[in-house]
């Protein structure tokens, strides 16, 4: 029983591999940072923290959605409400979406399965505008 857990547990808490935290790390440098800042908690009633919150590791398709398509409603984070509007990145390639958010979901104290390049490419294509 103990060698299934473990193993369950490897497979969802699988390394993420360096290389795609450190271009994770650099899309996040030139498009997030201003907003979302450097240890990712935001600004209070502006732009919502990247800590440890459901946008973030939840639902991958609604987080992939974001970063495509922006985010333009209030929401709130730890009954804190933050409603400044957020640009949409479509422009960035499936590969750096998938890196950023992989780094996103592993960083600030964070720990997520990787978005997949794969997972953005099938967001992409079923929601061409």
């Amino acid at each position: 029983m103990k060698t299934i857990a473990l193993i369950l547990a490897m497979i969802l808490f699988q390394a993420i591999p360096k290389a795609t935290m450190e271009r994770g790390r650099a899309v996040y440098e030139q498009n997030c940072l201003a907003c979302h800042m450097e240890d990712g908690s935001g600004v209070p009633n502006m732009n919502p923290p990247l800590k440890k919150t459901q946008w973030v590791l939840g639902d991958k398709k609604r987080l992939i959605g974001v970063v495509m398509n922006g985010l333009n409603e209030e929401i709130v984070i730890g009954g804190e409400t933050y409603h400044n509007p957020m640009p949409g990145f479509d422009y960035l390639s499936d590969q750096q979406i998938s890196d950023v958010l992989t780094y996103v979901r592993n960083s600030f104290g964070n720990k997520a399965s990787p978005v997949t390049v794969q997972e953005v490419k099938a967001y992409r294509a079923s929601n061409r505008k």
